[in-house]
């Protein structure tokens, strides 16, 4: 498994019937996580000073209860060499935001991406579809890297520009880009643009600009295959994260290794990615990662 461990403004406290007691900052907030189904003694003094607390309804969704939280604030992690910030806020089905243990990840492709602008001459470029709020995207702009952000939700993409101007990257060369996944990266096929790094976060369900259902299951392999196109020659990595139950790491192995190792070569690991628990000592598994590495 891969840990985001290097945390120090967020922390799981602990994790005990069907949910997560976690500290952003200075506040603490109780989250639902189907993962956590365990039952365990409330014992950590944080379960009764929380700020914020997720309730899920027993029909769908569900509703937050606040307890002096504010509507916004920020935290930040130290990718050397620069400290990455994040604004954060309560919103609709229980997120904040971020997705903390994508830390890990952030590690590995920027580790990349510094060792290999050290080595080529030329800028390197790296393609973020589904991009969120933008955690990778900063952390790949970090390095010096030209980054392309793509989300289909404008107030996603702005949100991720705000946190790249708290990072102070707002005059990283990154694009900004409000689209269908699916069809940037059909146009950009035929625009001919390749990239050295490629990020890959898909949701399990979505609905496109005309209506086009997205399933995971179903739509991830000719999207893969598609995007496999867009890596440069000498291409570093492609990451593709998943949170659906079905595709554990072996899939996401199976489906990197066919995709881009059969045509690239290298190397490909799949893992969980987990959090440390402060109270347990132990790790929640919090989805899946495949990589592929192309080694030179």
């Amino acid at each position: 498994m891969w840990i985001a461990d290097k945390w120090t403004d967020y922390e799981v406290l602990d994790a005990t019937d069907g949910e997560k007691l976690e500290r952003w900052g200075d506040y603490i907030l109780i989250r639902p996580d189907p993962q956590v189904i365990w039952s365990t003694p409330h014992s950590h003094k944080g379960w009764s000073k929380k700020n914020g607390h997720y309730h899920r309804s027993p029909k769908s969704g569900g509703e937050w209860e606040f307890f002096q939280l504010p509507n916004e604030w920020s935290i930040s992690y130290q990718l050397d060499p620069c400290a990455l910030t994040f604004r954060l806020k309560p919103f609709s089905f229980k997120h904040t935001g971020l997705f903390p243990e994508q830390a890990v990840n952030w590690e590995w492709f920027s580790r990349l991406l510094r060792n290999a602008s050290k080595q080529l001459n030329r800028p390197l470029k790296v393609l973020n579809l589904f991009a969120y709020t933008g955690g990778a995207t900063i952390a790949a702009a970090s390095t010096g890297a030209s980054v392309t952000h793509v989300d289909a939700s404008k107030g996603m993409v702005t949100w991720a520009k705000e946190n790249a101007a708290a990072s102070g990257l707002g005059d990283a060369p990154i694009r900004w880009l409000v689209d269908d996944c699916v069809k940037f990266v059909e146009r950009e096929i035929r625009r001919g643009n390749v990239y050295d790094g490629i990020i890959m976060d898909p949701p399990s369900y979505g609905r496109g600009p005309k209506g086009e259902i997205w399933k995971l299951e179903t739509s991830i392999w000719p999207f893969l295959t598609l995007t496999a196109k867009l890596l440069s020659k000498d291409a570093l990595f492609f990451l593709l994260n998943s949170y659906t139950t079905g595709l554990q790491p072996a899939v996401l192995s199976y489906l990197l290794n066919e995709a881009v190792a059969k045509r690239f070569g290298g190397h490909v690991e799949a893992q969980e990615i987990g959090l440390p628990v402060s109270e347990s000592g132990l790790i929640l598994p919090c989805g899946a990662a495949g990589r592929w590495q192309h080694f030179s």
